[in-house]
């Protein structure tokens, strides 16, 4: 087994990567490992369901302003968790698609462990929207902890 020097975890600000993020602090603190918090935007053609969950709006028909909010949401994000208090974190915005941008960074920054919300879609819901969690899985160079909401119990 490899040591976990770094950990990469992906936000799309939902209640899942909130709950998630308390995990991947505190896996940090216990290994003594790097943190990277890192969001995505879908490219251009995409659908954005990462940062708009359940709702797909093509990029090209967004407003410019879209794009800031993201960031102004992202900022927000980190700076209003009270887990990342006095913790060392880096950041970063990607375009793309998400689950294939959260494998292309945990290659090139050669990341030992994901650490991902997911919010436990069944049925329909599951098949429309589909499951980046379940797809880093699946994709990962490295070992994925994926993190339901508590009390999130659905099959």
């Amino acid at each position: 087994m490899n040591p976990v020097k770094k950990i990469l975890f992906p936000t799309d600000f939902s209640e899942a990567s909130h709950y998630a993020l308390a995990y991947a602090v505190e896996m940090k603190k216990i290994l003594g490992a790097e943190l990277e918090i890192v969001h995505i935007l879908f490219d251009e053609g995409n659908i954005v369901a990462f940062y708009i969950p359940q709702m797909g709006m093509p990029m090209q028909n967004l407003s410019p302003d879209f794009e800031d909010g993201a960031k102004k949401q992202f900022d927000e994000f980190v700076a209003n968790a009270p887990e990342l208090k006095d913790v060392e974190f880096t950041t970063k915005i990607l375009r793309g698609n998400p689950y294939s941008e959260i494998i292309k960074e945990a290659e090139n920054g050669s990341f030992d462990m994901i650490i991902i919300g997911t919010h436990g879609r069944t049925g329909l819901e599951h098949v429309l929207f589909g499951s980046t969690a379940e797809l880093v899985v699946r994709k990962a160079p490295c070992p994925v902890l994926t993190v339901r909401p508590k009390g999130s119990n659905e099959a």
